[in-house]
């Protein structure tokens, strides 16, 4: 019988699931990541969420490991090559929380092209400034995404009822234009966006991707908005596009070093700078962390699993 170690916190929906078919699982969440390879080399099956990277020397003491799972889209944090080789399956669960991602994306740009968060703010100081806080139309604009997988094609869904011009560059897909978005080149999308949304996993070849030159080649300011992974815009590239002017504004619900007790003398420097900058909002990675996703993460991967299992 398979046995899966769960070292995460999910949504009961998953144990359901796995009651009804037998699945027997280890639930332990409060597992520290330094107990985790005690333990490992009695199971088939790893779930988690973030608590710790999936490498090399954690794999190699788990002989009849045959799938790993992560209760949420991104996979960076797991030796996805290794498992290859090994025969391993990885799974994750991008469809439970892209609705998430699209309603917060959404968010992030409204708030910045209507000055929400700094007209909220005036007003708590008995401020009253109609015109400094006068806000942007979304219905004039080209929206440029990049990424269409479930994540950009669920922020597309959304950006329909407002009736602007929808653009997706995706480099590992063909033929993905759909009723949501125009399949555009990356040079189309550099000529026509005003904003600029990133919805790509974090790989070798996506690390740092936006660079002084990368951002230099839009030929509009643009409301540049991450809800990705950090480390595809790296705080250097976000500091010159604010300070020249080629970024509007910046709606980030990531950032390259989110333990921001560990930020660098530079990243430190920056950091501090744009968090008294309004032309920037942040949200603390929560972009796809609603209460709703939290139950269709779990649910989503439970069938995955079962349908692996042919249970």
């Amino acid at each position: 019988m398979t046995k899966i170690l769960i070292i995460d916190k999910l949504h009961d929906a998953i144990f359901k699931m796995f009651d009804e078919v037998g699945i027997e699982y280890s639930y332990q969440p409060e597992i520290s990541p330094a107990e985790v390879p005690n333990v490992i080399p009695s199971y088939d099956g790893l779930i988690l969420r973030s608590k710790m990277k999936v490498g090399i020397d954690l794999l190699d003491l788990a002989p009849k490991l045959k799938f790993i799972a992560r209760a949420g889209a991104g996979v960076d944090e797991i030796d996805a090559s290794y498992l290859k080789r090994r025969n391993i399956t990885l799974l994750n669960a991008p469809e439970g929380n892209m609705d998430a991602v699209g309603e917060h994306t959404i968010a992030m740009l409204l708030c910045l092209m209507n000055y929400l968060h700094i007209g909220n703010y005036e007003v708590r100081k008995k401020l009253w400034q109609r015109e400094e806080n006068r806000g942007h139309e979304l219905s004039t604009r080209t929206v440029g995404i990049i990424g269409y997988g479930n994540m950009g094609q669920a922020f597309a869904k959304r950006l329909i009822g407002f009736g602007c011009k929808v653009l997706a560059y995706d480099n590992g897909k063909s033929n993905y234009g759909d009723e949501y978005a125009q399949e555009a080149s990356l040079e189309e999308i550099q000529a026509q966006a005003d904003v600029l949304s990133f919805h790509i996993p974090l790989n070798d070849h996506n690390k740092h991707l936006v660079s002084q030159d990368y951002l230099g080649g839009f030929k509009k300011p643009i409301y540049l908005l991450n809800l990705a992974r950090g480390e595809v815009i790296p705080f250097s590239t976000i500091e010159w596009g604010l300070d020249n002017n080629k970024i509007i504004a910046a709606g980030l619900d990531v950032l390259e070093n989110e333990k921001l007790h560990t930020l660098t003398e530079e990243q430190n420097r920056i950091f501090q700078k744009i968090v008294n900058d309004d032309r920037v909002i942040f949200t603390p990675h929560v972009g796809g962390w609603s209460f709703e996703s939290y139950e269709k993460i779990s649910t989503v991967l439970g069938r995955k699993i079962i349908n692996l299992l042919q249970l």
